[in-house]
Protein backbone atom coordinates (compact mmCIF):
# COMPACT_ATOMS: atom_id res chain seq x y z
CA UNK A 1 0.00 0.00 0.00
CA UNK A 2 1.22 3.59 -0.80
CA UNK A 3 1.98 6.43 1.43
CA UNK A 4 -0.65 9.21 1.26
CA UNK A 5 1.17 12.34 2.21
CA UNK A 6 -0.57 14.64 4.68
CA UNK A 7 -1.75 17.85 3.80
CA UNK A 8 -0.20 20.89 5.64
CA UNK A 9 -3.53 22.52 6.61
CA UNK A 10 -3.96 19.79 9.63
CA UNK A 11 -0.87 20.55 10.88
CA UNK A 12 -1.38 24.19 10.11
CA UNK A 13 -4.76 24.41 11.75
CA UNK A 14 -3.84 22.39 15.23
CA UNK A 15 -0.57 24.28 15.66
CA UNK A 16 -1.66 27.68 14.13
CA UNK A 17 -5.01 27.41 17.13
CA UNK A 18 -2.16 26.35 19.94
CA UNK A 19 -0.21 29.30 18.77
CA UNK A 20 -2.99 31.61 18.84
CA UNK A 21 -4.35 30.68 22.16
CA UNK A 22 -0.91 31.34 23.36
CA UNK A 23 -0.95 34.44 22.44
CA UNK A 24 -4.49 35.48 23.57
CA UNK A 25 -3.77 33.80 26.81
CA UNK A 26 -0.90 36.60 27.50
CA UNK A 27 -2.90 39.16 25.86
CA UNK A 28 -6.21 38.49 28.39
CA UNK A 29 -3.16 37.94 31.56
CA UNK A 30 -1.62 41.25 30.26
CA UNK A 31 -5.22 42.63 30.12
CA UNK A 32 -6.53 41.50 33.74
CA UNK A 33 -3.61 42.45 35.78
CA UNK A 34 -2.94 46.14 34.37
CA UNK A 35 0.34 44.97 32.84
CA UNK A 36 -0.69 46.12 29.59
CA UNK A 37 -1.30 49.57 30.31
CA UNK A 38 2.00 49.64 33.11
CA UNK A 39 4.31 48.85 29.69
CA UNK A 40 4.78 45.46 31.01
CA UNK A 41 6.56 43.46 28.32
CA UNK A 42 8.30 40.20 29.76
CA UNK A 43 4.82 37.93 29.14
CA UNK A 44 5.11 38.70 25.66
CA UNK A 45 8.55 36.70 25.45
CA UNK A 46 6.77 33.51 26.39
CA UNK A 47 5.49 34.08 23.37
CA UNK A 48 8.72 34.54 21.26
CA UNK A 49 10.11 31.41 22.55
CA UNK A 50 6.72 29.31 21.70
CA UNK A 51 6.60 31.18 18.25
CA UNK A 52 9.78 28.88 17.21
CA UNK A 53 9.50 26.27 19.08
CA UNK A 54 5.49 25.37 18.23
CA UNK A 55 6.50 25.96 14.40
CA UNK A 56 9.23 23.82 14.23
CA UNK A 57 7.41 20.76 16.40
CA UNK A 58 4.70 21.32 13.98
CA UNK A 59 6.87 20.78 10.84
CA UNK A 60 8.72 17.79 12.72
CA UNK A 61 5.26 16.35 13.22
CA UNK A 62 4.38 16.46 9.40
CA UNK A 63 7.56 15.15 8.80
CA UNK A 64 6.73 11.92 10.84
CA UNK A 65 3.76 11.52 9.51
CA UNK A 66 4.95 11.74 6.01
CA UNK A 67 7.41 8.37 6.55
CA UNK A 68 10.19 10.81 7.82
CA UNK A 69 10.51 12.36 4.04
CA UNK A 70 10.43 16.55 4.14
CA UNK A 71 11.57 18.80 1.56
CA UNK A 72 11.86 22.06 2.28
CA UNK A 73 9.09 23.68 0.05
CA UNK A 74 6.81 21.48 2.59
CA UNK A 75 8.49 22.40 5.48
CA UNK A 76 8.04 26.34 4.11
CA UNK A 77 4.43 25.23 3.71
CA UNK A 78 3.58 23.62 6.97
CA UNK A 79 5.54 26.53 8.96
CA UNK A 80 4.24 29.46 7.31
CA UNK A 81 0.56 28.43 7.24
CA UNK A 82 0.71 27.42 11.27
CA UNK A 83 2.08 31.49 11.30
CA UNK A 84 -0.71 32.55 9.56
CA UNK A 85 -3.78 30.57 11.46
CA UNK A 86 -2.23 32.24 14.59
CA UNK A 87 -2.03 35.84 13.25
CA UNK A 88 -5.40 35.14 12.23
CA UNK A 89 -6.55 34.49 15.41
CA UNK A 90 -4.84 36.61 17.08
CA UNK A 91 -5.73 39.25 14.86
CA UNK A 92 -9.80 38.05 15.57
CA UNK A 93 -9.03 38.90 19.45
CA UNK A 94 -7.69 42.27 18.54
CA UNK A 95 -10.87 43.12 16.83
CA UNK A 96 -13.01 41.43 19.16
CA UNK A 97 -11.00 43.22 22.31
CA UNK A 98 -11.25 47.09 20.58
CA UNK A 99 -14.96 46.73 19.82
CA UNK A 100 -16.19 44.88 21.85
CA UNK A 101 -14.34 44.13 25.25
CA UNK A 102 -12.93 47.63 25.85
CA UNK A 103 -13.74 50.07 23.16
CA UNK A 104 -11.97 52.77 25.72
CA UNK A 105 -8.67 50.80 25.86
CA UNK A 106 -6.85 52.37 23.43
CA UNK A 107 -7.62 55.83 24.30
CA UNK A 108 -6.54 54.83 27.66
CA UNK A 109 -3.20 53.40 26.40
CA UNK A 110 -2.63 56.68 24.47
CA UNK A 111 -3.00 58.77 27.67
CA UNK A 112 -0.75 56.78 29.41
CA UNK A 113 2.06 56.90 27.11
CA UNK A 114 1.46 60.53 27.04
CA UNK A 115 1.66 60.92 30.92
CA UNK A 116 4.83 58.96 30.90
CA UNK A 117 6.29 61.12 27.78
CA UNK A 118 5.92 64.15 29.70
CA UNK A 119 7.50 62.55 33.05
CA UNK A 120 10.42 63.15 30.71
CA UNK A 121 12.12 66.17 31.31
CA UNK A 122 14.50 65.79 28.06
CA UNK A 123 11.20 65.64 26.11
CA UNK A 124 9.68 68.85 24.78
CA UNK A 125 5.63 69.09 24.15
CA UNK A 126 5.97 68.87 20.18
CA UNK A 127 8.21 65.58 20.36
CA UNK A 128 5.16 64.08 22.57
CA UNK A 129 2.41 65.66 20.16
CA UNK A 130 4.70 64.31 17.28
CA UNK A 131 4.90 60.86 19.28
CA UNK A 132 1.27 60.59 20.02
CA UNK A 133 0.73 61.58 16.55
CA UNK A 134 2.77 58.15 15.07
CA UNK A 135 1.15 55.97 18.13
CA UNK A 136 -2.36 57.01 17.26
CA UNK A 137 -1.50 56.35 13.69
CA UNK A 138 -0.70 52.66 14.58
CA UNK A 139 -2.74 51.51 17.34
CA UNK A 140 -5.72 51.40 15.21
CA UNK A 141 -7.06 47.74 15.56
CA UNK A 142 -6.74 47.79 11.21
CA UNK A 143 -3.23 48.75 11.94
CA UNK A 144 -2.33 46.64 14.39
CA UNK A 145 -3.85 43.44 12.72
CA UNK A 146 -1.65 44.25 9.29
CA UNK A 147 1.15 44.84 11.15
CA UNK A 148 0.77 41.64 13.41
CA UNK A 149 -0.21 39.75 10.28
CA UNK A 150 3.03 40.83 8.60
CA UNK A 151 5.23 40.32 12.01
CA UNK A 152 4.34 36.55 12.06
CA UNK A 153 4.73 35.86 8.59
CA UNK A 154 7.84 37.12 8.03
CA UNK A 155 8.84 35.09 11.01
CA UNK A 156 7.60 32.43 10.32
CA UNK A 157 9.20 32.49 7.07
CA UNK A 158 12.65 32.16 8.64
CA UNK A 159 11.40 29.79 11.16
CA UNK A 160 10.15 27.71 8.65
CA UNK A 161 13.22 27.99 6.40
CA UNK A 162 15.37 27.03 9.45
CA UNK A 163 13.73 24.20 10.33
CA UNK A 164 12.94 23.25 6.60
CA UNK A 165 17.06 23.27 6.43
CA UNK A 166 17.55 21.28 9.27
CA UNK A 167 15.06 18.70 9.49
CA UNK A 168 14.78 18.52 5.52
CA UNK A 169 14.98 15.36 4.21
CA UNK A 170 13.91 14.05 0.53
CA UNK A 171 14.34 10.09 0.52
Amino acid sequence: MEHQKPTAGKFALNYGLILGVIMLSISVIMYVTGMTLEGVQWPVFIYYVAFPVIIMYGISQYKKSNANVLSLGDAMKVGLAIAIVSALGYVAWIFIFNYVVDPEFTAQAIEVAKDKMLESPNVTEEQVEQSLKWIEMFSSPAAASAGWTAMSLFFGLIYSLIGGLVMKNNS
